[in-house]
């Protein structure tokens, strides 16, 4: 118990006692404190036990990004506790905080229409030049399709392609793009579909850009939640935004596109998805990446929309998820001599905690990643799953 109230340690000697009981949870990864293997921690300062023990993932990302430990390959790492799920074996203080984080989702709407732009102004407005650096040309912050792309250009286009062909887009016809970003696919499917895009946001910063992108093309792109909207649609797509959405809404969610799409039409929704029913988000991307996220798992899903919704097609390519993550760390990492003018080292730690962190979560498979095609019952013929072929 000394050990767990230590706020601060000094001596140089003490970043080699580690807490027997953390030595144990890292031992079940294959992982030792300042051991020879990349995946090892090295610890510069003893603070990090306290904060791991006390805080758990929270403050192993807090420390993280403190600069009280280091690691030659992140991603790795991470990989290994993730698959060894520690967090179910987490005593003490942080068993309460975890209970308390649950406590917190439960009773609370964290995705209410007032908090519905606190992610874009907290996230999605970090910063253009980050994600114009970390991103493909097009700017698309979601998961690339890379069966048969060679790079992060072509995997992106891929991806862009397959969701016009799952939607079997017709010249003429109106799209409704939910939580647009920066308009990649708005713009593609204006300009090789032939269709009437509204694109929808709740940042300022992707509206901004995607206007321009946008320019010349018949697509208009609104700050607007999505609860706010009125209208009818041929094609609906929400990609990467459904995240952001909460289970206290995901019915909601779901009813809201069902008036708006029209009784012939499509739905196309892309999400991050998770091999389990989770009770919160992780409690550091909570706070520094994703304010009020959750991730759904499958049964969520498929009651959100029983009743409103058939499922045509479901597709999964969650491992497709760890290498477009690795691929914008790469980017970060180049870019950051010139970024490194604007943002802290602390900002870059962080981001590289983020998206490591990220690709573990997928690599570990906990994490995947879903398109499903949906329709209506008053949907006429069948409808053929479709998938890129070379």
């Amino acid at each position: 118990m000394e050990l767990l109230a230590r706020t601060q340690i000094e001596t140089n000697s003490d970043l080699h006692f580690v807490p027997r009981i953390l030595q144990e949870l890292l031992n079940n990864a294959g992982i030792k404190v300042n051991g020879n293997n990349p995946w090892d921690m090295r610890v510069q300062d003893a603070r990090t036990y306290d904060q791991i023990l006390s805080k758990w993932s929270l403050g192993l990302g807090e420390s993280y990004v403190n600069g009280y430990w280091d690691c030659e390959r992140l991603d790795d790492m991470l990989t290994r506790l993730l698959k060894v799920d520690l967090n179910m074996a987490v005593q003490g203080r942080a068993k309460f905080r975890l209970l308390a984080e649950i406590a917190r989702a439960k009773l609370v709407n964290l995705q209410s229409t007032k908090r519905a732009f606190q992610v874009g102004e907290h996230h999605y407005d970090a910063g253009n030049d980050i994600f114009r650096a970390m991103l493909d040309s097009k700017m698309i912050y979601s998961c690339a399709y890379w069966e048969f792309a060679h790079d992060l250009e072509q995997a992106q286009a891929h991806k862009l392609e397959l969701i016009c062909r799952k939607l079997d887009l017709k010249k003429g016809e109106r799209l409704l793009d939910i939580g647009c970003g920066w308009g990649g696919l708005a713009a593609y499917a204006a300009t090789n579909y032939g269709v009437s895009v509204l694109g929808i946001t709740v940042s300022k910063e992707q509206q901004k850009i995607a206007r321009e992108r946008c320019g010349g093309l018949d697509v208009e792109i609104e700050l607007i939640d999505y609860r706010k909207l009125e209208g009818r649609f041929s094609k609906i797509a929400s990609v990467g935004m459904f995240e952001h959405v909460g289970e206290k809404n995901y019915r909601d969610y779901c009813q809201t596109v069902s008036r708006l799409l029209e009784d012939q039409g499509l739905f196309l929704l892309h999400t991050i998805g998770s091999d389990v029913r989770i009770a919160r988000t992780d409690p550091w991307i909570d706070r520094y990446i994703f304010p009020n996220g959750k991730i759904p798992c499958a049964t969520e899903l498929s009651a959100a929309l029983e009743g409103l919704f058939l499922i045509e097609d479901w597709h999964n390519f969650g491992c497709d998820y760890d290498r477009t993550l690795m691929e914008w760390h790469k980017r970060l990492v180049s870019h950051w001599p010139n970024l490194s003018q604007n943002y802290s080292e602390r900002f870059y730690r962080t981001w590289k905690f983020y998206l490591l962190g990220c690709a573990a979560y997928f690599r570990s498979k906990q994490g995947q990643l879903w398109q499903l095609v949906l329709s209506k019952r008053s949907k006429d013929g069948p409808y053929r799953s479709f998938r890129l072929s070379q």
